[in-house]
């Protein structure tokens, strides 16, 4: 019988066709060779030399100034509150929301310099583009640690006193928030039915969110909840401590990241470098009080104590005991901190599935080898690695429950969040394929003729697109507990996966993926095409809205390269005047 093209190396690779070379009773299938091939162990360099370190100062001056800009054009393009908005009445701070156009003009070139200055930064992270990242080698130095600490607190103190920038989401937080202080439930009441139509929070919700519940977990309403307590009814004072919230997620980021870089081979500055000083941190964690930043940080730190206790020497229970040793006690902490981060949003959760498998492997298991095996062979293989499989599954599911049910009845919240999870499904996003599909079919059907089709459409490929991204998950799984890919690697795979089939994809759950896959993944097209990935969304993303004209958009878009063209031309190319400076403060 013919085959189709193209189907029999479909079934190869996911290991479902019969072998055509000769059987191999060992053999497990190919699961993730071909992606274990993105990580490469990096050997740590010497610090900066004098000049590199100037060079560094400059590069690091130049992305405080951006985010200088991006705080004052912000002060027009930001997302104010409806009624409070702190700079009314100002003389001075209030010009820039007279002015949009040239508001507008001052974010893009902002945002423009901060990408530039973190695309040069790379030089001293994981050296130059077209040598080292192309040839796959270390370059000869790179910045400390605390040099990168040092730029990510630089660029992002100007933002701390900035509106909120290219969403609105922390108002939809606030509101959520003080229905709950009301003693409501968030999860059942929308803003609008909560607080009412004309009440100051309600009004700045975004129009999609102001009649629908809570998407987000227990745990971060909580959060929020206390905050409302603190500030009452000052909108101002509440998105600062929203701010602060997000900061501290991103301070876990920070500290989480070059441990897990270390603990897989790479280098602790690139990992940061990619992960931490990325300007959709900046732009969206820290600028946009994205309660993602929360839920990024707390899993990490998770995944480290996990690890720590899973990969260390100790036993995990004491000698003649079932009780927990210290390091046992540390791989409980670690999964308590794994599932409370789903307690503020659930794609954490994906983190104890690869914890779960590292703890398997410590107990012995590995990927049975079954394809060829006779089947009389099976249970025997299988016995050892299901059992560990079992344990660990047992271990990490008791403690997500048990975190669950504290934090769910501890706050008062109870599990109304799990009804709601799929509020966000209203968003139309082009960054989720099977968004993107349907939105593209439909408007074809409309060409055609055969009506408005996209939402029956929808309703088709999102349930399609999360099977598919359940099928690939399920393999990343495998790869890891054949030893081909670590536990994180395998995690950032996972959530890359997880993004892109996604019902809605928001231009900061690239970060889900990104983060993780920073302390691990090295590969030259990694890295490229997360620089180039994270500088065009950064860019496009702007601060306007649907009522803003496209000539206004382009005008400010243009304007705005031109500012940071013109920027960089200043800072970094010794032109006369700059030659003439240095030589009359020559000494």
């Amino acid at each position: 019988m013919r085959q189709v093209p193209g189907v029999r190396p479909a079934l190869d690779y996911l290991g479902l066709s019969r072998p055509v070379r000769p059987r191999d009773s060992e053999d497990t299938g190919d699961y993730g060779i071909t992606v274990a091939r993105m990580h490469d162990d990096e050997r740590e360099v010497g610090p900066l030399n004098a000049l590199e370190t100037r060079r560094l100062r400059r590069i690091r001056l130049f992305g405080t100034t951006a985010s200088v800009l991006i705080l004052l054009g912000s002060l027009g393009t930001g997302m104010m509150p409806v009624l409070q908005n702190p700079i009314v009445g100002m003389r001075v701070l209030s010009l820039p929301s007279r002015m949009f156009n040239t508001a507008l003009t001052i974010s893009i070139g902002g945002t423009a310099m901060l990408v530039i200055a973190w695309v040069m930064l790379g030089r001293f992270a994981v050296g130059r583009f077209g040598v080292e990242v192309a040839e796959g080698t270390s370059p000869p130095r790179r910045m400390t640690s605390g040099q990168a600490y040092r730029t990510l607190l630089m660029w992002c103190t100007p933002l701390l006193v900035a509106p909120p920038l290219l969403s609105k989401d922390v108002y939809s937080y606030l509101a959520q928030s003080a229905i709950a202080y009301r003693g409501q439930d968030p999860y059942t009441y929308s803003p609008m039915r909560g607080l009412g139509v004309d009440h100051p929070l309600t009004l700045s919700v975004p129009n999609l969110w102001k009649d629908t519940p809570a998407p987000y977990g227990p745990l971060f309403l909580w959060f929020g909840e206390q905050i409302t307590r603190v500030t009452g009814e000052s909108i101002t004072a509440a998105v600062f401590l929203h701010r602060l919230l997000a900061l501290l997620g991103v301070a876990l980021i920070v500290w989480a990241l070059p441990k897990l870089a270390r603990r897989c081979g790479v280098s602790a500055v690139a990992a940061l470098w990619l992960g931490a000083l990325n300007p959709l941190v900046i732009l969206h964690l820290v600028g946009g009080i994205h309660n993602e930043a929360l839920m990024i940080g707390m899993m990490l730190v998770g995944v480290e104590l996990s690890f720590r206790a899973i990969y260390g020497s100790a036993s995990l229970h004491r000698p003649g005991s079932i009780l927990p040793s210290r390091a046992g006690w540390l791989l409980l902490a670690g999964s308590a901190v794994i599932a409370a981060s789903a307690m503020i949003k659930i794609a954490s959760l994906l983190a104890l599935g690869f914890v779960g498998v590292a703890l398997a492997r410590r107990w012995g298991a590995t990927l049975p080898a079954l394809r060829h095996a006779p089947i009389r062979q099976w249970w025997p293989r299988l016995r050892r690695p299901l059992g560990a499989l079992l344990g660990a599954a047992g271990i990490t599911g008791a403690v997500t429950v048990l975190v669950t049910a504290v934090i769910c009845l501890g706050t008062g919240l109870g599990f109304g969040w799990t009804s709601t999870l799929s509020t966000g499904g209203i968003v139309r996003s082009w960054m989720s394929m099977p968004t993107l599909v349907s939105v593209v079919a439909g408007r074809i059907g409309l060409w055609l003729g055969l009506g408005e089709q996209t939402q029956a459409i929808l309703d088709v490929t999102r349930p399609i697109g999360q099977l598919i991204a359940a099928i690939f998950v399920i393999r990343w799984l495998l790869a890891t507990l054949a030893g081909r890919i670590h536990p994180l690697g395998g995690l950032g795979i996972a959530m890359a996966t997880f993004v892109i089939f996604f019902p809605f994809v928001q231009a900061w759950y690239l970060l889900w993926a990104i983060i993780p896959l920073a302390a691990w993944a090295t590969t030259r097209w990694f890295r490229v095409g997360t620089v180039v990935i994270s500088a065009i969304i950064a860019v496009v993303v702007m601060p306007t809205s649907a009522d803003t004209s496209p000539m206004v958009v382009a005008i400010g878009l243009l304007t705005g390269l031109l500012t940071a063209a013109v920027a960089s031309i200043f800072f970094f190319i010794d032109h006369p005047v700059r030659l003439w400076l240095s030589r009359r403060t020559a000494p």
